[in-house]
């Protein structure tokens, strides 16, 4: 089957073997895997991480995102059957999904949106898991819940925040106040539905006090939050809470003490890694992201289409997501 890979890692994405076209061998599923015909693709900053990161000793295949189509099952599978499409992130503990063919558990598999193609279905499930477990599970939100409370969103503008803005406005009562530095990207996230949008390269706690919110009761720190962090202590009301998806070298929390702030990590790929006993909970939330499309209620987040599935299309995506100046997310078709 054809798949895009590296062998060595570290590579600066302009090298071409940063990322090689290859020939791998067609996988055979366990048993409650999908083998899935790969449609489309986004790609996501986890992406970039391991592949400069994440040693090889032989190919080695990256990508959480896909659409496709089952064309095997496992024994076990009870979910899905051959014919099925579908939409899914997969997990980082298996070869990723930049390949014609792809083994997922069907637990983390939802059912594609009816109502929109490929390409705008590929940029949702890692996204759409990340923001639901940041804002439901992590942050504590109940949905039709949080009315005279607010979240600010650090970074709303990118992949999670482009989903997180939508799925606060349309499910919860929250004052949704979204992050964003360039005009562009401030327009994007107005039309998601945020309440206000302030920007981040400018001290954060004035820009609240002059839109009227003052301190807020939630934060979603999806960017830089090693360098937004005592700002978003003093924007932090007290006994409110903060969530993070990002990799801070080191952060200091006992200043969060004073205010009996909680601390919150979301990464969508630990009930995968896991199995953990709820694992089955991304199925669900995933058929219901793809319901809340078909009703139009939540809207795809795509922000351009690098074309077919290739290596030099990949490493130019790539190159785009490094830079920090994704809007949405990228997506690749066909091979």
């Amino acid at each position: 089957m054809k798949a895009i890979a590296f062998t060595q890692h570290g590579l600066p994405i302009e090298d071409p073997k940063s990322l090689m076209d290859m020939d791998l061998p067609k996988p055979a599923p366990g048993p409650r895997d999908l083998l899935v015909e790969v449609r489309a693709i986004s790609v996501n900053p986890v992406d970039t991480k391991i592949r400069a990161g994440s040693a090889a000793t032989e190919p080695k295949v990256v990508g959480w995102d896909a659409v496709g189509i089952v064309r095997e099952t496992g024994p076990e599978v009870t979910l899905f059957k051959a014919g099925d499409e579908v939409f899914y992130a997969g997990s980082i503990a298996r070869p990723g999904n930049y390949s014609e063919f792809h083994l997922v558990d069907e637990r983390i598999v939802g059912r594609k949106p009816t109502s929109i193609d490929n390409a705008h279905a590929a940029a949702l499930p890692l996204t759409s898991i990340t923001a639901w477990e940041l804002l439901f599970d992590r942050l504590g939100v109940q949905e039709g819940g949080g009315e005279g409370d607010s979240l600010l969103i650090i970074g709303a503008g990118g992949g999670v925040g482009s989903i997180l803005v939508q799925l606060a406005r349309q499910l919860t009562k929250l004052t949704v106040i979204g992050t964003a530095s360039r005009p562009e990207t401030r327009e994007w996230v107005k039309d998601l539905g945020a309440h206000h949008v302030i920007d981040h390269s400018q001290p954060l706690v004035e820009q609240l006090e002059k839109i009227g919110v003052g301190q807020v009761s939630h934060v979603a720190s999806l960017t830089h939050t090693d360098s937004y962090f005592p700002q978003l202590i003093e924007a932090l009301r007290p006994q409110g809470r903060l969530a993070l998806i990002d990799d801070p070298k080191t952060l200091d929390v006992v200043p969060m003490k004073r205010k009996a702030l909680s601390l919150h990590w979301e990464l969508m790929f630990t009930r995968s890694l896991y199995e953990t006993p709820d694992m089955i909970a991304q199925h669900e939330l995933l058929n219901r992201v793809s319901a809340l499309i078909d009703q139009g209620v939540l809207k795809t987040t795509l922000g351009e289409h690098f074309g077919v599935i290739n290596a030099e299309n990949l490493r130019r995506a790539h190159a785009v997501i490094e830079s920090g100046k994704a809007r949405g997310k990228i997506v690749l078709e066909g091979f």
